[in-house]
């Protein structure tokens, strides 16, 4: 499993990254977890506000920090 975070590095995208990782920790699901702060490669995915989350390619926020609990969700 990939999961994304993109955002350039506000609060909030940090805060997402860190409720993402604890997310995969506590699951035990063997995922990557990569932060994307490049604002064309952004944009690349089709995302306009951030913070964002995508896993395996599907966008499942944009423009708000999600709860531990929609984290949980997307990846079980």
């Amino acid at each position: 499993m990939n999961i994304k975070v993109l955002g350039p590095g506000c609060a909030k995208c940090s805060q997402t990254e860190k409720i993402v990782k604890d997310a995969v920790s506590e699951s035990g699901m063997n995922a990557t977890v990569d932060k994307v702060t490049d604002t064309m490669k952004i944009a690349g995915f089709g995302v306009f506000g951030t913070p964002a989350v995508i896993v395996d390619g599907d966008v499942k926020c944009v423009g708000k920090v999600p709860t531990k609990e929609d984290v949980l969700s997307w990846i079980k």
